[in-house]
């Protein structure tokens, strides 16, 4: 297992890791931010789905996700449809217009990190790309567990 050192500099890599978010972010046209690119990404690639399986997916509050909605249905990228099996409800899916300005995101973002990334080999790129999903589905994995660990840190002794 890795000692405090190692996840210190982890800490300070992550930390610097919002310059390349930010890098990314810029590439993004002003009418097409990075929640509202998110929310083409995941209708892409997980299919028609109801703003609350979309709000869990982005792991944010039900608010959140409408106002994302409310801005990409402005523009033509997605439709809002009536959930047949609950009125209340509305369900999201990409127009063929939604579709395009993912197209034309991923085109973006494909030309800078084969830029900034000329210089890497295949292997390290695919070695970043799996330690990076790894990471990923560690923090999934620990989404429903971490109020019992944060229990665990904040219990003092005379809780216990």
């Amino acid at each position: 297992m890795a000692g405090q050192a190692q996840y210190e500099e982890l800490m300070r890599q992550f930390s610097a890791f919002g310059a390349v978010k930010r890098e990314m972010g810029r590439i993004l046209p002003s009418d097409c931010p990075a929640g509202s690119a998110a929310v083409l990404t995941l209708l892409a690639r997980h299919g028609d789905m109801r703003m609350s399986k979309l709000s869990e997916l982005l792991a944010v509050d039900m608010s959140v996700t409408s106002r994302h909605a409310a801005h990409l249905a402005e523009r033509g990228w997605i439709d809002r449809s009536p959930d047949p099996a609950d009125k209340r409800s509305r369900i999201l899916h990409l127009t063929p217009a939604g579709l395009a300005q993912l197209e034309k995101l991923s085109r973006r973002t494909c030309e800078l990190l084969a830029e900034r990334l000329g210089d890497w080999s295949d292997e390290e790129v695919a070695q970043l790309t799996g330690l990076m999903a790894r990471l990923r589905a560690s923090f999934d994995d620990c989404r429903t567990a971490a109020p019992r660990v944060f229990e665990e840190i904040t219990r003092t002794p005379a809780n216990t």
